[in-house]
């Protein structure tokens, strides 16, 4: 293993000598005389921890440390004097410089010597810690990946249907979800969840709401399985976990949803007036096993369009206030934009609002609009 390096910079001859016996044996060491002359070998030298005089001609020890810094990134300074004039100010000054420490002279062999082992330890430390945060930033981009691999493309048209989706997680790993299907008799299903939390549980709730999903397929995505099972695959996990979900299937004109302790989805006729779509049971938790929940219907005319979101977007923080349901059903209602356009008019209005500050939840929004003239809904087979 390298020997650490130290650079010191003094102007007194036998002090640089005295100081390279002491240290010689345990780092590698480079002495200079002069302080205007010390960052050129500096640079070449790239030490670890530079010990510096304060008094000196040309550069003092405060002149060289702010070069060294710049030249010398991360080199760590030990400062030493040998006047007592204003000692208090030049501790303070040295403080407020950073140096990782200050000693008089004359000093004991064995307290310099101390020293250089504690700073290379914290180094060490240091060093070692920030290469776990990298291979931690690196899992985590992966999981994040992973995670948006989850997720459906931002828009598409499934069964006559326009869907349009925005995600944007305040952190890495996120506790929001959508989805949606293709129905058998050619229809959409369609789910927004979020899920308590962020980080890689989160994640892993996430992975599991998709799957449920995804295995809802077996009933034709009828809402009340899907949240079922949902609550099956979460189970397992501790009381604390909590879903909330918007789960819905479009046939032709019915729209048939399950409202899991969400948001209300709001539904905007033509005109722009606005229809709330509340809860029809509980959020989702292992805490509530049994929970049912009940099935909700209502008929989509031509036209209408449904909008789904996650609190994320309504508790955004502005200056002096939340952003808030009254904002949110304000904008929907008056413009006149739709699918991806609509939930990109709704963003630029929340960054607005937000005026820079950072969102401290997951924003997902879900756009569906009833086609004109909607098919008739293809025959079901026998027993759905």
């Amino acid at each position: 293993m390298s020997r650490g390096k130290v650079l010191v910079v003094d102007d007194d001859a036998a002090m640089l000598r005295m100081v390279e016996r002491i240290l010689s044996d345990s780092y590698e060491v480079r002495s200079v005389l002069r302080s205007e002359e010390a960052l050129g070998p500096a640079r070449e030298f790239q030490p670890d921890v530079a010990i510096l005089d304060i008094q000196m001609p040309g550069l003092d020890g405060f002149e060289l440390l702010a070069k060294l810094k710049h030249d010398v990134p991360g080199v760590d300074v030990l400062f030493m004097t040998g006047s007592v004039y204003e000692l208090n100010a030049r501790l303070i000054r040295a403080i407020r410089e950073k140096a990782f420490y200050f000693i008089q002279k004359p000093f004991d062999r064995e307290v310099l010597l101390t020293l250089l082992e504690r700073c290379f330890e914290l180094r060490r430390l240091a060093r070692d810690n920030a290469q776990y945060l990298s291979r931690l930033e690196a899992e985590l981009e992966e999981a994040r990946r992973f995670q948006l691999g989850l997720l459906p493309l931002p828009e598409a048209r499934v069964g006559g249907f326009q869907v349009a989706a925005r995600y944007r997680p305040s952190t890495e790993l996120g506790g929001d979800f959508f989805d949606y299907a293709a129905t058998e008799d050619g229809g959409l299903a369609l789910l927004l969840a979020d899920v308590s939390g962020h980080g890689v549980s989160a994640a892993m709730l996430t992975g599991i709401v998709k799957a449920a999903f995804h295995d809802a397929a077996e009933e034709d995505f009828e809402p009340r399985s899907v949240v079922q099972r949902i609550s099956g695959g979460i189970r397992t996990f501790g009381e604390d976990r909590l879903i909330t979900a918007f789960a819905a299937r479009l046939v032709g004109t019915t729209l048939e949803y399950v409202n899991a302790g969400h948001e209300p989805a709001l539904v905007r006729a033509p005109a722009g007036d606005l229809e709330e779509l509340r809860l029809t049971g509980p959020l989702i938790s292992p805490a509530f096993p049994e929970t049912s929940w009940e099935l909700g219907r209502r008929e989509l005319s031509a036209g209408e369009r449904l909008l789904l979101y996650t609190d994320g977007v309504t508790e955004a923080r502005g200056e002096s206030e939340r952003y808030g349901d009254a904002r949110l059903r304000q904008e929907f209602s008056a413009t006149r934009a739709s699918g991806g356009k609509l939930l990109d008019h709704l963003l630029d209005q929340l960054e607005s609002f937000a005026q820079g500050r950072p969102f401290e939840d997951d924003l997902t929004l879900l756009a569906v609009e009833a086609p004109k003239s909607p098919a008739a809904p293809k025959p079901r087979p026998a027993g759905c």
